[in-house]
């Protein structure tokens, strides 16, 4: 991978990493468009880059992460039913990852659902994030599962899945940005873990990267929320649903074709 390939792929990860969009299946295409070949690192990359966007929620808003010991616990409550079938289906994760047809089909199916969910879920009661009980994070928590399929997004089952529990569209965002912290922490840990215990190790050129690609990632997505979350309070979400139909449908036509898609 070059330091060019990494720019991109963390432009596009700091762009799409909180949007309802598939950030993970984004960099997939985007892989798959500029070639790059598949091996231990770059697989890697894909998932550590995701910790320097999501950093940038913890920088932006510092006070909520020191605002009361209650905040962790429903980040904990929630982050629970990722951890157990992260370890789970660990393998299956891996296998579908390897799929752009899984992530076109997810990217469509998703996108029908973002359609009708502003009309689905108009009923909201629940403004701020210390209005959140346990058993709502819980619940949350579980949507959040489904972003282990490549394509659905994890910002946009967590969104919806927090609208689906009387949360406003900004108090489900939010508390989709909170949630991501401990979510890409260990997914970036487990990766770490898994590349070491297969015998890799980092070259210099490699570290250098994927320090370049986090600190992109990240001074990007400092700039793509607040857009998105002013964006999302006025228009809802149905941009976002028909942009995903679009990408999912020209992957799905490219693939029927006779296209051959590399992935990572």
């Amino acid at each position: 991978m070059s330091f060019l390939q990494a720019l991109i792929l963390a432009i596009i990860e700091g762009l799409t990493e909180f949007l309802p969009i598939s950030s993970t299946g984004h960099m997939i295409i985007g892989s798959s468009v500029m070639g790059i070949a598949s091996d231990p690192f770059v697989k890697l990359f894909t998932i550590c880059i995701q910790l320097g966007a999501i950093l940038s929620v913890v920088v932006l808003y510092f006070k909520r992460f020191f605002k009361s010991f209650d905040f962790y616990i429903k980040l904990l409550v929630a982050f629970i039913p990722a951890a157990i079938f992260g370890v789970l289906l660990s393998d299956k994760i891996d296998a579908m990852l390897e799929s752009p047809l899984t992530v076109a089909i997810s990217l469509v199916v998703g996108g029908v659902i973002l359609l009708f969910v502003d009309k689905w879920f108009n009923q909201a009661t629940v403004t701020e994030e210390k209005d959140i009980n346990y058993l709502t994070a819980l619940k949350i928590g579980f949507f959040q599962c489904l972003a282990m399929i490549p394509g659905v997004s994890r910002s946009g089952a967590t969104i919806v899945g927090g609208m689906s529990q009387k949360l406003t569209r900004k108090a489900a965002a939010e508390f989709s940005f909170f949630l991501a912290v401990p979510t890409m922490f260990a997914a970036t840990a487990k990766k770490l873990l898994d590349f070491f215990k297969g015998g890799h190790t980092f070259t210099k050129d490699q570290i250098e990267i994927l320090a370049f690609g986090n600190i992109v990632a990240f001074v990007i997505a400092l700039l793509a929320i607040k857009s998105f979350i002013g964006y999302l309070n006025k228009n809802g979400f149905k941009v976002f649903g028909w942009y995903r139909i679009a990408v999912g449908l020209a992957i799905i036509i490219l693939i029927l074709s006779g296209h051959e898609l590399s992935v990572i």
